[in-house]
């Protein structure tokens, strides 16, 4: 029996300009029917950042509800999970969007170095957003860049602030912070289970490359 697996797609992602691949959906409507068609391709979810006229990133509510709107009359069933990463905005603004109650929304919990900057992501900001997403009925997707992420995830569930079990992706090869390496991310599935109430194990395929 062949193993389930659910396919996500970042259509646009928080880098990518028009300079860059003209091919690159900045708009709503461009995003709309570039979603669409990795869902008739058989992608489940959609983790989704938007961007302003000029092609920068945005926190905008209104530009995140326009989308979910679109992907949501386009893409029925597909799973909407709204970014809330720091290239969009700065503190609670990275939150403004959650009213619009997406099916997922990303949470990083806790800080890196990326190649240039810092991934700054204080824990007030962690529990703001956390807290956001608890009250709006948002699955956090645990966005983490290195195993520590993993202990701070398991705490916002001790403290009440995030449900398990916990749906995790590990974001590896941004440099500075944890390498593209199975080894990297492969602890103790016992071990791992007393961090995450609700973990059963690695699957046999773990790592998805972009």
């Amino acid at each position: 029996m062949a193993l389930p697996c659910i396919i996500t797609v970042a259509i646009t992602g928080s880098v990518p300009r028009k300079e860059h691949n003209p091919a690159v959906p900045i708009t709503i409507d461009e995003q709309i029917e570039s979603t669409h068609a990795a869902y008739e391709a058989g992608a489940a979810l959609a983790h989704v950042h938007v961007r302003n006229p000029d092609g920068s990133n945005s926190s905008d509510p209104e530009l995140f509800k326009a989308l979910r709107d679109g992907l949501v009359k386009h893409c029925p069933g597909m799973i909407i999970q709204f970014s809330t990463g720091g290239r969009s905005g700065a503190g609670s603004e990275r939150g403004g969007m959650l009213k619009h109650r997406p099916d997922m929304a990303s949470l990083t919990t806790g800080s890196c170095n990326f190649p240039l900057s810092v991934y700054e992501n204080s824990p007030a900001l962690i529990d703001e957003l956390a807290g956001k997403m608890l009250e709006y009925d948002i699955k956090p997707e645990i966005e983490a860049f290195d195993l520590s992420m993993l202990y701070s995830a398991a705490q916002l569930v001790e403290r009440g602030l995030m449900r398990s079990p916990v749906h995790v992706q590990f974001v590896m090869g941004v440099r500075n912070a944890m390498p593209g390496l199975i080894g990297s991310f492969r602890v103790p599935s016992a071990q791992t289970a007393q961090w995450l109430p609700g973990f059963t194990g690695l699957a046999p395929v773990s790592v998805v490359t972009s």
